[in-house]
């Protein structure tokens, strides 16, 4: 595998981990930009910071497959805002998303189980 193959894998992954992240935060209703950034912060305890630099293009991406919607509004201080909302396919998705993170998460204990015994 070349260098900037595995790069880009890396790449997807940390992707479609942003993705599954947002489609998990607007499963609890819609959020604006500010607000699927903040919930994904309190939630993970202040573990998980996403910067307007990576969210944005993710909200576009995920639109554009049509997963989340968005309409503008108008907050209670009288600025436009855009929220975001979950679509059926994306329900749809984040189902398929998480049984993935699952297995993932299955998979990487095994083996840093594994590694653990074999360091006792």
């Amino acid at each position: 595998m070349a260098k900037t193959e595995r790069y880009q894998n890396r790449i997807e992954l940390l992707q479609g981990t942003l993705d599954l992240l947002i489609l998990q935060t607007l499963r609890w209703g819609p959020q604006h930009g500010y607000g699927i950034s903040h919930a994904i912060r309190m939630d993970s305890g202040d573990v998980l910071q996403v910067d307007t630099g990576s969210l944005y293009p993710a909200l576009h991406r995920l639109e554009k497959q049509k997963w989340i919607a968005s309409d503008w509004k108008t907050s209670d201080n009288k600025q436009r805002i855009k929220v975001y909302r979950l679509t059926a396919t994306g329900k749809k998705r984040l189902v398929q998303e998480r049984s993935r993170w699952e297995q993932m998460q299955e998979a990487m204990g095994g083996i840093l189980n594994k590694a653990k015994e074999s360091e006792s």
